[in-house]
């Protein structure tokens, strides 16, 4: 069972930056393929960004695309989310998610492992 632990949130004014983090571990913490979801008040669970293993490969939500960077450090099992000119809209819980495929859903229902969220708020 793979665990994954978020951290690095907090409260920002509009157009600044924070990085989020995912650690896992636990059997098969490694060769992982990690997505970043978030969920506001009120609202579904929706994608952010994900990376596959190697990190060749990343995907983004149109909304964060071009202010959001996904990256993993392997050697250390874990995956960050820089986010940058960020926006009230951007306020919600974060959650990452780890799947065993080497495929980057978009889907919450097919990630296997979930954290247990980090708040990012960000104020007007």
């Amino acid at each position: 069972q793979v665990q994954l632990v978020e951290s690095g949130g907090g409260l920002v004014q509009a157009g600044g930056s924070l990085r989020v983090s995912c650690a896992a571990s636990g059997r098969g913490a490694s060769r992982l393929t990690v997505g970043w979801f978030r969920q506001a008040p009120g609202k579904e669970r929706e994608f952010v960004a994900a990376i596959r293993w190697g990190g060749d490969f990343t995907s983004y939500a149109d909304s964060v695309k071009g202010r959001f960077t996904i990256s993993r450090d392997n050697a250390k099992n874990t995956v960050y989310l820089q986010m940058n000119s960020l926006k009230p809209e951007d306020t919600a819980v974060y959650y990452c998610a780890a799947r065993r495929l080497d495929d980057n859903s978009r889907y919450p229902a097919e990630y296997d492992s979930w954290g247990q969220g980090t708040q990012v708020t960000v104020s007007s």
